[in-house]
């Protein structure tokens, strides 16, 4: 009786084992991102240290490029990601209208703010890119240091403003519809910045990098590339306008009829985690949740609180009008 007893133990856990192997996730995951490469490797190799069973790959570029990519597979018959996850939150209205999105419920969205998340919940947001100002410590004193949008008017500032082209980046694209559709700011604001001499640059890191070197006194910014110059020691301080703070939420949406349905919930999943937004914390992104923070920069919550909320849907529908009238008053 007792060797039975034994003999049935030893099955039950022989199948216990064969199950929890079975359980194991495997396979692989695609995901389609306007993140820097540094970032989407660490959440990589965090997402795989978690399920060794999965592989996971990207393909990184920029948002234009994303879509001309995603159009191009659309006519094909199959887009190639499972994931989707680009800088621009205006642009998954786009998304939307095609038809390529699923509807996705991740249990790590209930931590998230409402106004990041797509009320279908076709996406939400799973990073915050906070824009405001940027000022070089060594040409400009604290107290000279624009606080809000229009102090970049002062004359103090003349010819030494530099902003990245949002012809060339989405989340300043973002941000001049956000203003121009604010009857606070409106198309006026950037004529008279335009009057004022302002510079342009193709990219991001290229525009802030001006500032920290002195070529520029001030600078429409990314809270976080300004962060980490500052880190870095460059003499450059991010400044969070006291009102109309442009907080961009960029979203993570699943592709509907993905090669790898399952895999793709967990990726989702692990990037909304508490987890997954302590490694993009860690690599130079603004997370989404209140509990995964950076040091010297506003929690989710409270950038919530100040950030301007345009209509999205007629930010997408005017995007080319608004970048082609910018372009005849800039370049």
């Amino acid at each position: 009786m007792k060797k039975l007893l034994v003999v049935a133990l030893a099955a039950m856990m022989l199948f216990s084992l064969a199950i929890s192997v079975q359980a194991e996730p495997t396979g692989a995951v695609m995901l389609y991102s306007s993140l820097k490469e540094s970032q989407l490797a660490a959440v990589k190799e965090a997402f795989q240290a978690k399920y060794p069973g999965i592989v996971m790959d990207y393909y990184q570029a920029g948002t234009g490029k994303i879509k001309t990519k995603i159009a191009t597979e659309q006519q094909a018959g199959q887009v190639a990601a499972d994931i989707l996850w680009v800088g621009d939150s205006s642009d998954y209205l786009t998304f939307k209208e095609q038809g390529i999105l699923e509807a996705y419920v991740s249990p790590e969205a209930e931590t998230i703010a409402p106004v990041f998340k797509d009320p279908d919940n076709l996406y939400v947001g799973a990073r915050l890119v906070v824009m405001g100002l940027a000022y070089n410590t060594n040409k400009v004193t604290p107290e000279e240091a624009p606080t809000k949008w229009t102090d970049l008017l002062d004359e103090r500032f003349r010819d030494m403003i530099i902003m990245t082209d949002p012809t060339e980046s989405g989340t300043t694209a973002y941000l001049v519809g956000a203003l121009v559709n604010n009857e606070k700011y409106g198309w006026d604001f950037f004529e008279k910045l335009a009057a004022m001499g302002t510079e342009l640059d193709s990219g991001s890191a290229g525009t802030h990098n001006n500032v920290a070197a002195g070529g520029y006194k001030v600078c429409i910014a990314v809270d976080y590339i300004t962060q980490t110059l500052e880190n870095q020691g460059s003499p450059i301080k991010f400044v969070y306008p006291a009102e109309d703070t442009i907080a961009i939420s960029s979203p993570i949406a699943l592709v509907k009829g993905r090669a790898n349905e399952e895999n793709g919930k967990l990726l989702y999943d692990f990037i909304l985690s508490q987890e997954g937004q302590k490694v993009l914390a860690a690599n130079e992104c603004t997370p989404i949740r209140d509990d995964a923070t950076v040091e010297g920069a506003l929690i989710a919550s409270e950038i919530a609180k100040v950030a301007l909320t345009p209509d999205e849907a007629k930010l997408a529908a005017e995007k080319l009008d608004t970048l082609d009238k910018f372009d005849s008053l800039f370049k």
